[in-house]
């Protein structure tokens, strides 16, 4: 399997400000890849870098075995991108902003194909295409940027909070979405705050803390550095025996019920353990992704935190004149003068 995200020391600096700071990722054709962090972890810088809208500082970036710099005009025939936050000509209504965008990244050859596409999911979103672009909601904005994405097939998908704004029902109509062009072998960079989202969609998941890949793998790879649940109801008498079970952890007895953890590879030799006790209702949970994340941030819940994400000066301005308000941030010229696009 080919590798149609690939990035190795990867760095992004902003004046003093170091955005990325030797970023490794990967991700492999085909696969739907969770790319999680807070805010000013340097999700959104990895994603202008990869569009070939900021220029890196150091190490390496491609898309499909390219450099997203040098080649970002035709790199972007091949690929859709959401960002979390979008804007439209105001005077544009939402179809026409639909079928604008689709033109740009040149996906409107089949016209009945593309017009039938877009007519479902103009429904499966529940949007008025009629209304212009001043007259929507974040909501609706929202789905104007998803119906143009995936109205038009691509090989790639970059999306950077694509459901911010959306109500659940609408985010159950994006999950299908994503299985549907997943079934059909497109690859998605999917960045999400919404942890059971990334759960639910991805094959693989890579979280990055300050500009660097701390953790990245299979969901049941991830499991396995962090511990299981184990819970079951209260029986006086029984603490001592629990406790005595040789891979028990920070057992709890509250409400009812005693809990415990257990390392993920030992769940196993634990089970016979418990049947022994005979306990009830028993329940073993693995470890969520929340957990998995909170291992990493759990210590920022108290704390200041990191400082926000950078933003690049003229972004919004710029981004509404390039590529029709919703495709991408500005593109990073800062250093034009060393080397010209090509």
């Amino acid at each position: 399997m080919t590798d149609v995200i690939r990035t190795r020391g990867l760095l992004k600096r902003f004046g003093r400000t170091t955005a990325l700071d030797g970023l490794d990722l990967t991700v492999a054709a085909g696969e739907v890849h969770g790319f999680l962090g807070p805010n000013g972890a340097g999700k959104s810088t990895t994603l202008r870098v990869l569009l070939g809208l900021a220029r890196a500082s150091g190490g390496e970036a491609e898309l499909f075995g390219r450099d997203p710099w040098r080649e970002a005009a035709s790199l972007h025939h091949r690929l859709a991108y959401v960002p979390g936050d979008v804007s439209l000509w105001p005077n544009l209504s939402g179809g026409e902003a639909i079928d604008l965008l689709s033109r740009l990244r040149g996906g409107t050859a089949d016209r009945e194909a593309y017009r039938a596409q877009k007519e479902r999911l103009i429904e499966a979103f529940q949007l008025d295409p009629r209304k212009k672009g001043r007259a929507y909601s974040k909501g609706n904005r929202q789905k104007v940027a998803l119906v143009a994405a995936f109205a038009t097939p691509c090989e790639l998908y970059l999306l950077d909070e694509p459901t911010s704004g959306l109500d659940p029902l609408m985010e159950q109509v994006f999950n299908r979405e994503i299985a549907r062009i997943s079934g059909q072998g497109a690859t998605v960079l999917l960045s999400s705050h919404i942890l059971s989202e990334v759960e639910v969609l991805c094959d693989r998941v890579s979280i990055i803390r300050a500009g660097r890949t701390v953790e990245s793998g299979t969901l049941a790879e991830l499991r396995h550095l962090t511990r299981t649940q184990v819970t079951f109801a209260h029986v006086p008498g029984q603490e001592t025996s629990v406790e005595a079970i040789d891979g028990a952890h920070d057992l709890v007895i509250e409400h009812g019920q005693v809990s415990f953890t257990v390392d993920s590879d030992r769940v196993a030799g634990v089970l016979p353990a418990l049947a022994a006790l005979g306990v009830q209702g028993l329940t073993v949970a693995p470890p969520s992704l929340e957990e998995l994340f909170l291992r990493h941030y759990g210590d920022e819940v108290t704390e200041a935190g990191e400082p926000g994400e950078v933003a690049e000066p003229g972004e919004v301005a710029e981004v509404a004149e390039r590529h029709g308000r919703h495709v991408a941030p500005a593109r990073d010229d800062s250093d034009a003068s060393e080397e010209a696009r090509t």
